[in-house]
């Protein structure tokens, strides 16, 4: 079942919207009635729609990320949901590789957030909402820790945002998702893997994308007034 909101009006950017959750969260504001624009370093399949726009950007360029965000007359929703991953034991994790998942994975939340949150001062209030991971909660059965790192910094990143803009009707929460069928889960597991963590799910099932995008269409909705600096699992009850 989709829960539809109506975001009339309402301009929303959604980083690293080209392919998995951010995609679903791209099309879901859309039939929303929301304004879309979607930064990535590519256009996404199937996005070429009237009322979404493509913002060339690659988040790991500082420059860059300032430039696009500079060039929005208006954010009133901002969604992070960029991410990079590799499966490695931390012996062979190299530091240029750490680094670049850190600047995908949480420094470019810092950048489109700051940017993102002077805007919603002079209009009145935003929402954010960041997409952290069931990693950053905990640990990765599969992932490396540069990856867990940068997600449980996504975390502590959007409680400190949330206590500093609150005064100014800015709203930033953090949703933490589990295994989701996204093109990243899928290249990096196996079907017999696929198969054997969803049955270790208290619900018996891997997470769809828009399992994913509902929760955050909810935290940007007015709905979630009230709620700030909050960690939402969507998780399918993996505590």
């Amino acid at each position: 079942m989709s829960v539809t909101y109506n975001f009339a009006g309402k301009d929303a950017v959604v980083v690293g919207g080209s392919r998995g959750i951010g995609k679903q969260v791209c099309l879901d504001l859309l039939e929303s009635n929301a304004n879309v624009t979607y930064i990535s370093r590519s256009p996404g399949s199937g996005l070429d729609l009237a009322g979404i726009s493509h913002a060339e950007c690659d988040i790991r360029n500082t420059d860059q990320v300032k430039s696009v965000m500079s060039r929005l007359s208006n954010v009133d929703i901002l969604v992070n949901a960029a991410a990079i991953n590799f499966c490695k034991p931390s012996s062979k994790i190299h530091i240029g590789e750490w680094d670049e998942v850190l600047e995908v994975n949480l420094r470019s939340y810092f950048l489109t957030s700051q940017m993102a949150i002077e805007k919603m001062k002079n209009s009145g209030g935003g929402k954010i909402v960041n997409v952290s991971s069931i990693a950053g909660r905990s640990r990765s059965l599969v992932s490396g820790v540069h990856y867990t790192s940068s997600k449980a910094g996504i975390i502590g990143l959007t409680r400190q945002l949330a206590s500093e803009v609150g005064q100014y009707g800015i709203n930033v929460n953090v949703v933490c998702p589990s295994q989701t069928m996204t093109d990243m889960l899928i290249e990096s597991m196996s079907e017999q893997e696929l198969i054997s963590l969803a049955s270790a799910v208290p619900v018996r099932r891997l997470a769809s994308v828009k399992d994913q995008s509902q929760p955050i269409l909810f935290l940007c909705s007015s709905a979630a007034d009230y709620i700030t600096g909050s960690v939402l699992d969507v998780n399918g009850g993996q505590l």
